[in-house]
């Protein structure tokens, strides 16, 4: 059972031992963060985790490290996990063991969808997610477009604008039919590897009424996501 599913973004910025300095939007960024997980661990100290990357799934035993991405931070799925820090993991769940840590939840599990992962999959992965016996938050770990503006990583697009207005109003929306419309080939082409996990999550929100709180932030030309989301009783 989903007691609360939360999104988030997954920028490296969030490691502070990667940006120094006292920068006004990856401190927001942060703390937008840090309160949407705070939000989930305060519904359920046990999560299950969606992120984009290679089919699979770590369990609360598995570890990573930030060294990929220039210094060596290793990040746990459980306080109690005892396996060798992987140096390839995915971003997304390199992130989710950091937001685990930051937020005091005891472990997380995550499942790894490819980023061009069939909406029908996603979503059914999603069902199955929901009929968990336990009581469990959910965490999504996803990025939108990566072509905004003139700070894009990516080439500006002006596609991105309205593509990830549509995911905000999606997410504020806890609407299943606007996330299962996202178009799977314009999400490719924008670089938000968000669309899989979002579609699971349509697959969660399916099984009953959501209340959702959500935001939007695009600092650095990168959208970022926030949404807590409630099953309403």
């Amino acid at each position: 059972m989903i007691v609360r599913a939360a999104v988030v973004p997954t920028p490296p910025l969030l490691v502070p031992e990667l940006v120094a300095g006292t920068d006004a939007d990856v401190t927001a960024v942060r703390a937008a963060c840090l309160a949407v997980t705070t939000r989930l661990t305060s519904a359920a100290p046990h999560w299950v985790a969606v992120g984009a990357g290679p089919a699979g799934v770590l369990g609360p035993d598995a570890a990573g490290t930030f060294a990929g991405f220039g210094v060596d931070v290793p990040v746990r799925m459980s306080d109690a996990a005892t396996s060798t820090p992987d140096p390839v993991m995915p971003l997304s769940a390199l992130v989710t063991g950091l937001l685990r840590a930051q937020s005091a939840a005891e472990d997380v599990t995550v499942h790894l969808v490819p980023p061009d992962l069939a909406p029908d999959e996603c979503f059914a992965l999603g069902e199955h997610l929901a009929d968990t016996a336990e009581p469990v938050g959910l965490l999504v770990a996803a990025d939108g477009s990566h072509r905004h503006g003139a700070r894009a990583p990516g080439r500006p697009d002006d596609r991105a604008g309205p593509f990830d207005d549509a995911v905000h109003d999606a997410l504020a929306g806890a609407d299943v039919k606007a996330l299962m419309a996202l178009d799977p080939a314009l999400a490719a082409e924008l670089g938000a590897e968000g669309r899989a996990p979002w579609q699971v999550l349509a697959g969660v929100l399916a099984r009953g009424a959501w209340s959702a709180d959500a935001r939007l932030m695009i600092p650095f030309g990168v959208a970022y996501h926030f949404a807590v989301l409630d099953p309403v009783r």
